[in-house]
């Protein structure tokens, strides 16, 4: 989440609001077996609406090719980050993913619970604004339905979800100190709507980063400690019920200057509604991701940098820090686990 770092890898943020979540626990800063910076463990089938976006073929097979979180908005429609489908996360064109899946249902990344759906079509709203992180979103569509209880419905504009001081809950498989230490199982944290001055005040417009009301929310704790982190782009905010946010950028992972920054989905659910399948060959292949090519914004071609660059989920060289879009295991990069 923190910007200039993009919280891609796998991870997300959730909600639980009237679905039946694990309770969790105030947590302290972030500790080494606390996945999603502050968080405890939960099970999958308590909230079915998280899943995994992953490519064994590009992220090997450790924690099932697991790279980036989405969240089910339809029987067969996932949404995620924009970010998390660029090249430079993927190691190349989204076409080029032969193997790209939705993994649902599955607590624990090394087990075989759940499923592994392909992905048929993406696309990236088309006002994503790779330079600031505005309109962080793609939606994916899935070559198979998930049952209608999987879905988790979409917040609009007006939704007390957003109201400052309110609870929201983040679900991720992501990194749990900060420092590329990746869990296999799925964790979640509960943080707090933060108000946009205390957002803005955090994010100003300078090389962190700039936090854009309109289009984006933050959330957190006052004292740091719980937080989504790399690993987590594209996972869930959820409050009272509906999807609030995306995983998207952020400066660091839990601390007490620096709340997550999500993509809000209010202004974006129009798009969400919109986009259908790409259009498909006679031979049942994709005839591009996204839309024919040239046929007009919608159709833009996926990027996936953040702030103009998006290194490996790993993290930076040593004593090198960096703010900015959480970001995603990078194509042929191996993380480190920690059970």
């Amino acid at each position: 989440m923190r910007r200039p770092f993009s919280r891609a890898l796998a991870g997300a943020l959730t909600l639980v609001a009237g679905a039946a979540a694990a309770p969790l626990a105030q947590a302290p800063h972030a500790a080494a077996d606390s996945v999603v910076i502050g968080g405890r463990p939960v099970r999958a089938a308590d909230s079915p609406w998280v899943v995994a976006l992953a490519s064994r073929d590009r992220f090997g097979g450790t924690r099932g090719g697991q790279f980036c979180g989405g969240v089910i908005v339809g029987p067969t429609k996932v949404l995620t980050a924009a970010h998390c489908l660029g090249r430079q996360v993927l190691g190349g064109s989204i076409e080029s993913v032969r193997d790209f899946r939705v993994i649902t249902g599955r607590t624990e990344l090394r087990a075989a619970e759940g499923r592994e759906i392909p992905v048929s079509s993406a696309r990236v709203n088309p006002a994503y604004d790779v330079r600031s992180n505005a309109g962080d979103l793609a939606v994916l569509e899935l070559a198979e339905a998930v049952p209608a209880g999987y879905v988790l419905p979409l917040a609009g504009a007006g939704h007390p979800g957003y109201a400052a001081g309110g609870e929201a809950v983040v679900y991720g498989w992501g990194d749990t100190s900060g420092f590329g230490d990746y869990a296999y199982a799925l964790r979640a944290a509960r943080v707090t709507v933060l108000a946009d001055d205390v957002c803005r005040r955090a994010y100003p417009g300078d090389a962190e980063g700039q936090y854009r009301p309109e289009s984006m929310v933050c959330a957190g704790h006052r004292d740091g400690g719980r937080d989504a982190c790399q690993g987590d782009s594209g996972g869930p905010l959820g409050a009272q019920g509906k999807l609030i946010g995306l995983v998207s950028w952020g400066r660091g992972c839990g601390r007490p200057d620096s709340p997550g920054v999500y993509t809000k989905i209010a202004p974006l659910t129009g798009f969400v509604a919109a986009a259908q399948a790409a259009p498909r060959r006679g031979d049942g292949q994709d005839v591009a991701w996204g839309g024919q090519r040239g046929s007009g914004p919608a159709a833009r071609p996926v990027q996936g940098y953040v702030a103009g660059e998006l290194r490996g989920a790993a993290g930076p060289p040593a004593g090198e820090r960096r703010t900015g879009g959480r970001q995603p295991l990078r194509a042929g990069r191996t993380e480190r686990s920690h059970t």
